[in-house]
């Protein structure tokens, strides 16, 4: 006996299939139908379109860094007075005594207040090892006095009478350039000219030619440019014995040289026909 064939069974999933292709089954009711075949159509179309677009932009990266030469005209300059008493309370007033007489004199030597910064103070027991037991016999006190915007000129007679005056340590004579903000500007200017001339080159030896700048980056940094004077430093503290009119024949005539001044960039130029 043969079965016969339900059309309910038959036409179920046909209309369930169709249903699921056109989206209907899950919209909701009242809702606009969706055009799912035109969203379909612009994705096809748009897609491609921008990432055309993005790989036909050509370009070349260039590295360059170009150096400015400038004078230094001021200078800082690190002091170290040092003290030592039997107690702390003595230790301290002595030092303090010291750190005055030395601030008086810069001050009778035209350096402006504003430019004397006590930048270090410590204190601590001077031990004796000769026993099998260390005791205290005493204090030390060290105050250390930061001295800036020195103009270069008649900074020998500064720095002698200073050490004259009670300074028992000259730590750091550092030169530095008032016009360094105008020379770094200016070596950037320098270095990005040049960034366009590498860029010339590489397009020309490649069959392209310079179009406008994509990204421009300043990888150097800004950084007050300084030097140290460590020779004047050692002749300072080698001859802080010494008569003041010797001293004065070392540091008659500072010749603070040159620093340098670098600025580095960065630029990525478009490549054209």
């Amino acid at each position: 006996m043969k079965k016969k064939n339900n059309p309910a069974s038959t036409l179920t999933p046909l209309l369930m299939g169709a249903l699921l292709l056109t989206g209907c089954g899950s919209q909701p009711a009242g809702a606009p139908a969706a055009d799912t075949n035109a969203a379909v159509q612009n994705a096809g179309q748009t897609a491609p379109a921008a990432l055309q677009t993005q790989s036909e932009i050509r370009f070349v990266s260039v590295d360059s860094s170009e150096t400015v030469s400038v004078v230094p005209d001021i200078a800082e300059v690190v002091y170290s007075v040092r003290t030592e008493s039997g107690t702390a309370a003595d230790c301290q007033q002595q030092n303090a005594a010291s750190v005055a007489q030395v601030t008086e004199l810069l001050q009778t030597l035209g350096v402006a207040e504003s430019s004397i910064q006590t930048s270090d103070f410590s204190m601590r027991p001077v031990y004796d090892y000769s026993g099998s037991t260390a005791r205290i016999t005493g204090y030390e006190a060290e105050t250390a006095l930061t001295v800036s915007d020195l103009k270069i000129e008649g900074l020998g007679d500064i720095l002698s009478q200073s050490v004259a005056s009670g300074i028992n340590t000259v730590q750091s004579i550092t030169y530095q350039a008032s016009g360094y903000d105008q020379s770094y500007q200016e070596a950037l200017t320098k270095a990005v000219d040049m960034a366009r001339q590498k860029a010339d080159v590489l397009a020309a030896a490649s069959g392209a030619k310079v179009g406008r700048v994509l990204t421009i980056q300043e990888t150097s940094g800004y950084t007050q440019a300084r030097y140290e004077d460590s020779a004047s430093v050692n002749a300072l503290n080698a001859r802080k014995e010494m008569a003041l009119s010797d001293a004065e024949e070392d540091l008659s005539q500072i010749m603070p040289g040159e620093i340098a001044v670098k600025a580095s960039v960065t630029v990525e130029y478009e490549l054209t026909d």
